[in-house]
């Protein structure tokens, strides 16, 4: 799915589709009212958003994670393996699984630490906990209700915020801003907060964060490059190639998750040969290429810096760790 250029602006198409987002939105209330959150023997730290796809929950989780191992905490990932086959709990293996059985992010997610895939959180929990999981960061369901939250994390974009503000498919919330908002327990603001998030924040505590470039970004200085991207917003990558001095000789988006065909790379491979230029796209992106074909594609991987670790210490020591 791509997000429809009037999301970011309240104009007649917005206003037009308010009946079906108002119908969307108590759909989604109905469902999270009806639900028993399981209570899981283990903290749940949920990484989710209000407006869909492209905020950056997948690097959150990742740093989450990262920052939580220094602190000696083993945590777990956990996630409904968004386009793939997978009902689970599964417990992703790299080496086995693709992105048409446990999706992109959670072979992402596999790289760097023990990830579950299940349909149903509560059995995800519960296999992680016996596996000895000290906690669980789970990417996405902040507005799944069936998997108690015990540290509900709201990742915003800051050059983005929450678009228009509307419901699906007036605009890009998935849920009415002030529910969501209520729910949380904090927000991360991920890059320059051009949209005016934090003012809009109240009392809750903004955690800033940024994306910063792996060291191969270095080596796309100067190049000229074909680029090409299916996740939530492949403008912020083509950005980031060109904040790293690159030359784009074209750009081509694709929607979030796309499941890139053999003969659609082998048309973009062709495509850049044409143009004298080197094809790249993102780490989420590259797992779902055909694997023999991994190798041709140049890929710049992004990880999330926090500004203010101690304030996502104060929130993370709260946790009731066993």
């Amino acid at each position: 799915m791509r997000a429809p250029d009037f999301w970011s602006r309240d104009g007649w198409p917005a206003r037009a589709l308010a009946p079906l987002a108002a119908l969307y939105a108590w759909g989604g209330r109905r469902r999270r009212l009806g639900a028993e959150p399981f209570t899981a023997a283990l903290p749940v730290i949920c990484v989710g958003n209000i407006v869909a796809g492209g905020a950056g929950k997948t690097p959150v989780c990742l740093a989450l994670a990262e920052r939580l191992r220094r602190r000696g905490r083993e945590v777990h990932f956990l996630t409904r393996g968004h386009g793939g086959t997978e009902v689970g709990p599964r417990l992703v293996d790299p080496v086995r699984h693709d992105a048409a059985r446990v999706g992109d992010e959670a072979l992402l997610l596999a790289a760097q630490a023990p990830t579950w895939v299940a349909r149903w959180r509560p059995d995800g929990a519960v296999a992680a906990a016996e596996l000895g999981a000290h906690g669980l960061v789970m990417d996405d369901g902040f507005q799944n209700g069936t998997l108690h939250q015990d540290l509900a994390l709201v990742v915003v974009d800051g050059g983005y915020g929450f678009g228009n503000g509307r419901v699906i498919p007036a605009g890009p919330c998935r849920e009415p801003m002030a529910e969501g908002l209520a729910r949380a327990h904090a927000l991360v603001l991920v890059g320059e907060d051009r949209a005016g998030v934090a003012a809009g924040a109240g009392a809750l505590p903004v955690l800033r964060a940024h994306l910063r470039p792996g060291p191969e970004a270095v080596g796309f200085r100067g190049a000229r490059l074909f680029a090409f991207a299916g996740i939530g917003r492949p403008d912020k990558f083509f950005a980031t190639l060109r904040q790293c001095g690159a030359h784009l000789a074209a750009a081509r988006s694709f929607p979030d998750h796309h499941p890139y065909r053999r003969g659609e790379i082998a048309d973009l491979l062709a495509e850049a040969r044409a143009l004298g230029a080197r094809p790249v796209t993102t780490a989420k992106d590259a797992v779902r290429l055909p694997a023999d074909l991994r190798d041709e594609v140049a890929v710049l991987n992004v990880r999330l810096v926090w500004e203010d670790e101690a304030a996502l210490d104060s929130l993370l020591e709260r946790l009731p760790w066993p």
